[in-house]
């Protein structure tokens, strides 16, 4: 998988934290940070580094904070989405650029989306999979009774310290084989499972991986309390979202694609929610022709 590729595997000081970074690609190329989601870790993007590495891109991987190698605070106020979002912009800064091209699944979409909302000017291009907007999740699960039913997982994880004990359960077998059978047949293989169970392992790991949960449903939470009557999302965007999601309605892709200024949305009526693995050929040459489109000169 990554043979003909070197990755720099270093630990980067990023507000505070020791963050587990993953680096590949020409130095000079056009940047391009992505960010995985729950319960995945930098591995989560194998399928797309090698290729954007291929086509020229300095491609950054983090371990989000509370993942896998990364710092894990134990304070569940450490994990409200702002913060997040600070990640992310001060990753890149440390690293030396201004701007960015952000690509985020799942929670790293919906961080990708504040991103956009709270600091546009740092991003070139927005790619988001299988996630809408914070906001607009947050108005969906008070008047949407079928979205209410299928986020009950995000309900459970407010209860303290046994979700994370439950999940643990005989090396997470159970929880391995759940993120397998919600993905198309062959999307992670037994070894994949294997490598997400030693990031799951890491110490205070599953339990700082859920306070990201718990920290969305907090007062002190702007994402909890967003008003997206008035919110616009500037930067060029791209909505990749996998039909048959277990996890979130179509009617959200379509709702932020509703606030999006210059906003595409391409759904993959044969992909789960775990879109870049499902359909990873296809999902690469998205993200490569979108960013790579120049903008259009305005006469």
């Amino acid at each position: 998988m990554f043979e003909d590729i070197e990755l720099d595997k270093r630990f980067i000081e990023v507000n505070g934290l020791q963050l587990h970074v993953v680096l590949a690609g020409d130095e000079a190329g056009e940047p391009i940070l992505l960010l995985h989601g729950f319960p995945e870790f930098w591995y989560g993007w194998r399928n797309q580094i090698p290729y954007l590495v291929e086509q020229g891109y300095r491609v950054v991987v983090p371990d989000q904070r509370g993942y896998n190698l990364s710092d894990k605070p134990k304070d569940v106020s450490a994990y409200h989405i702002d913060q997040l979002a600070s990640d992310a912009v001060n990753l890149m800064a440390n690293l030396g650029y201004e701007t960015f091209n952000l690509v985020g699944h799942d929670w790293g979409a919906a961080v990708s989306w504040w991103v956009a909302s709270k600091h546009a000017d740092k991003l070139r291009k927005l790619v988001i999979l299988n996630v809408p907007h914070p906001s607009i999740m947050a108005m969906e699960l008070t008047q949407n009774l079928k979205q209410l039913a299928k986020s009950w997982y995000m309900f459970f994880f407010q209860i303290p310290v046994l979700p994370e004990n439950l999940i643990a359960i005989n090396d997470f077998k159970q929880f391995a084989e759940g993120m397998q059978g919600n993905a198309k047949k062959g999307s992670f293989t037994d070894a994949d499972m294997e490598a997400y169970k030693r990031a799951w392992g890491q110490p205070d790991a599953m339990k700082s991986m859920i306070n990201w949960y718990r920290a969305s449903t907090r007062p002190s939470s702007s994402s909890s309390s967003g008003n997206n009557k008035k919110l616009r999302i500037t930067t060029p965007t791209v909505i990749l979202w996998g039909e048959n999601d277990v996890a979130f309605t179509k009617e959200l892709a379509e709702k932020s694609l509703d606030i999006c200024t210059d906003g595409e949305l391409i759904f993959y009526p044969n992909a789960t929610h775990w879109l870049q693995h499902d359909e990873a050929d296809s999902v690469n040459e998205q993200i490569h022709e979108f960013i790579s489109q120049k903008e259009a000169v305005v006469e």
